[in-house]
């Protein structure tokens, strides 16, 4: 399969944008991990999917580094104002309901490609890190940021938009496949 007719898939699956990564983009950041370890989201050593769970940047680097190619796929909507909650929570939920659509077809075809998504894995209500195993390990995806990839940095070297102007809200999530 061609990555256009992946990137035909993936807008099948109700995705604004899609288009393929550029691999050499794909920089493994301590900052990034910085900026998860600061536990802005309230996930950091709570999820499985998260760090330090999700492994170190050398692992999670080695991980990905065994494809050679993959996609981008984004969630854009308008906000009605810059506190449109609402909309930004229904935007992530079209989101997450797109990638798992688009990730298990995928998976048909690449069961071992690497999705990793955009915000921490939300598949339990509350996640049984570090108490005991991941309850859904073949469902559970990390995202671009656990990984240790600052997205829009590459969105933008993979000729992808990241900002799509103001009022406007893009979630980002990615796979990687081959």
């Amino acid at each position: 399969m061609t990555t256009e007719e992946i990137v035909t898939m993936a807008l099948d699956c109700g995705f604004s944008q899609a288009g393929a990564v550029n691999m050499e983009a794909l920089e493994f950041l301590p900052e990034v991990r910085e900026m998860c370890a600061a536990d802005r989201c309230r996930m950091y050593g709570r999820c499985w999917t998260c760090p330090p769970a999700c492994g170190t940047l050398e692992e999670t680097a080695a991980r990905a580094g065994q494809y050679r190619r993959g996609i981008l796929v984004q969630s854009t909507g308008e906000l009605e104002d810059d506190f449109d909650v609402e909309t930004m929570q229904e935007l992530e939920r079209l989101q997450k309901e797109r990638f798992s659509r688009l990730v298990e077809r995928l998976r048909a075809i690449w069961p071992d490609c690497l999705p990793m998504a955009s915000g921490a894995c939300s598949i339990c209500k509350t996640c049984t890190y570090p108490d005991a195993p991941c309850r859904f390990p073949d469902k559970a995806i990390p995202s671009m940021e656990a990984y240790g990839l600052f997205v829009s940095r590459v969105c933008e070297q993979s000729g992808m938009k990241y900002y799509y102007g103001p009022r406007t809200m893009t979630y980002t999530s990615c796979v990687l496949i081959d």
